[in-house]
């Protein structure tokens, strides 16, 4: 067999691998919420940052009254180092809201393969499916282990522009596949559309339809987000002065057979957010009925 042939062979492989194991991070739950028609299919939940200002409880209580039965949670909500006493009560909680933890970050990894192994445990504790993550391009060794152990994947998610006209380390989906290719079906991606469209700030013109297609089998997350370059500020999904064609974002994703979570995140008026991410998911409705 030639090389070209043993190349393509093993791209179809850890596709079809990373295919089944996305699937199979569902089997055994019963995700009812994620198969509501209005939502497309789609899991679809809050990325609690949006409330960041307010009370885990307050935060539950708002993304309860937007509609959504999701959440991926940060650590200022949810504290890594919590006890299984503190994780317990907050699921308990968690449920009197309606509310499904399905993942957990943005939190960084590093070689250290202890410290890793921690935050893999509090995720299996809070049961969640997903750690976004901005990992150390040496934590990969440790990742493919943890993430083999625990079936929690890593999504890495990148942060655009991060200062002096550079991008963040995990820039785009081209160079994530790179750094992927020889590992573990459980390490893919949650991008950012917000962020993949800040990047034009600095020049970099990255489409978020586009980007998704290219991480194919390996989109586990996604931050569902609209920004204004001009204001420099997150918008709801359809105001004039943004440019997300959710839609395509949407068609894409089923395109790719996206099984992972879709958190809408809005960092925009963060004292009062509730109203805008409101208008986001009714937006997002509207658009699953537009393209069934």
């Amino acid at each position: 067999m030639s090389l070209i042939h043993t190349a393509v062979g093993r791209r179809e492989f850890l596709r079809a691998s990373a295919l089944t194991a996305g699937a199979a991070l569902f089997a055994g739950r019963s995700h009812a919420a994620a198969a509501d028609e209005s939502f497309g299919g789609f899991t679809v939940g809050i990325q609690s940052y949006t409330f960041r200002k307010f009370t885990l409880e307050q935060a539950l209580k708002k993304t309860q009254e937007a509609g959504l039965p999701f959440a991926e949670f940060y650590n200022g909500h949810i504290p890594v180092n919590s006890s299984p006493e503190k994780i317990a009560g907050i699921k308990k909680l968690c449920t009197e809201y309606g509310i499904t933890p399905i993942a957990f970050g943005v939190e960084h990894f590093s070689k250290k393969h202890d410290d890793n192994k921690k935050k893999f445990e509090f995720g299996a504790l809070l049961g969640i499916k997903y750690l976004s993550a901005d990992p150390d391009p040496d934590s990969f060794d440790s990742l493919d282990k943890l993430v083999d152990e625990y079936k929690i994947a890593i999504a890495i998610h990148p942060h655009g522009p991060v200062g002096g006209g550079k991008m963040h380390r995990w820039s785009s989906a081209e160079f994530i596949m790179k750094a992927l290719k020889d590992h573990s079906p459980l390490i893919g991606t949650c991008l950012d559309t917000g962020h993949l469209i800040r990047s034009a700030q600095i020049g970099v013109n990255l489409d978020p339809v586009q980007q998704i297609k290219v991480m194919g089998a390996r989109n586990f997350g996604l931050h569902l987000k609209d920004h204004d370059n001009k204001r420099k500020t997150d918008v709801p999904y359809g105001d004039p002065t943004g440019v997300l064609d959710v839609a395509g974002v949407l068609k894409a994703l089923k395109e790719v057979k996206f099984g992972g979570y879709i958190s809408i995140e809005y960092e925009a008026n963060e004292s009062n957010p509730s109203d805008d991410v409101k208008k986001c998911v009714a937006y997002f409705k509207d658009t699953v009925k537009k393209i069934g």
